[in-house]
């Protein structure tokens, strides 16, 4: 509940209301900017760290143990999991929204767009966050899981804008899927943004390239 709902509604409220932080140029308030990244930072703490942490706990106790001997096989698992996870996505999206528009949000775009980069995401974090939680154990998955968060939170334009960033640093976090998130959401739910190709490309090859690893590599014990 903390990481999924807690971490991102305080950010959220905390952020808007005490307006300190950096604006890209052409916004007015800060709720303006920081709700698609709030949505995004959702997002990926159930897909990923929820998950893989849960996961590993699971696997690490034996219960996916007993799955293994069932003509289930790890590419259905997984694929439920993410499933799973995609069901409560839609409450912190409700949620959030919520949140935002009591916070004087107006959003604009195409929330349709919004929807199919918050499907690739969801898909690539999962892929991530199974990653680890198949072949590490459960308290390194745990420890891993959250400082990957951490780095991705700093690096995905989430609650400052990429441009604050170094150029070296800004390359490297155009290519992660935070940031590539971050960019399709700020796009697609602002009047004045439009979201860059680079984006759609960088978050269809997580969502294709780590859910197959995670498939390949798991194991149930």
């Amino acid at each position: 509940m903390l990481l999924t709902l807690g971490i991102p509604i305080g950010l959220l409220v905390f952020f808007s209301l005490v307006d300190v932080l950096p604006k890209p140029a052409g916004v007015a308030d800060a709720v303006t900017f920081l709700a698609p990244g709030i949505l995004a930072l959702a997002v990926m703490s159930t897909a990923m760290v929820s998950l893989g942490i849960a996961t590993g706990f699971e696997r690490q106790y034996g219960v996916l143990k007993r799955l293994g001997a069932t003509p289930l096989g790890r590419p259905a698992l997984l694929g439920a999991k993410t499933a799973a996870i995609l069901v409560l996505e839609v409450v912190q999206v409700l949620v959030l929204v919520a949140a935002a528009l009591a916070l004087g949000w107006s959003p604009h775009g195409n929330a349709g767009l919004a929807a199919l980069a918050i499907l690739l995401a969801t898909v690539g974090f999962a892929g991530l966050g199974l990653l680890m939680a198949g072949r590490l154990r459960a308290e390194v998955t745990l420890a891993a899981a959250n400082g990957l968060y951490l780095v991705l939170l700093l690096l995905g334009g989430m609650i400052f804008p990429l441009s604050k960033l170094p150029g070296p640093l800004r390359a490297l976090s155009r290519a992660l899927p935070a940031a590539a998130l971050s960019d399709a959401l700020h796009g697609t739910l602002t009047a004045a943004s439009s979201v860059p190709g680079r984006a759609w490309a960088v978050l269809a090859i997580w969502a294709v390239a780590t859910p197959l690893a995670a498939a390949a590599t798991f194991r149930w014990e």
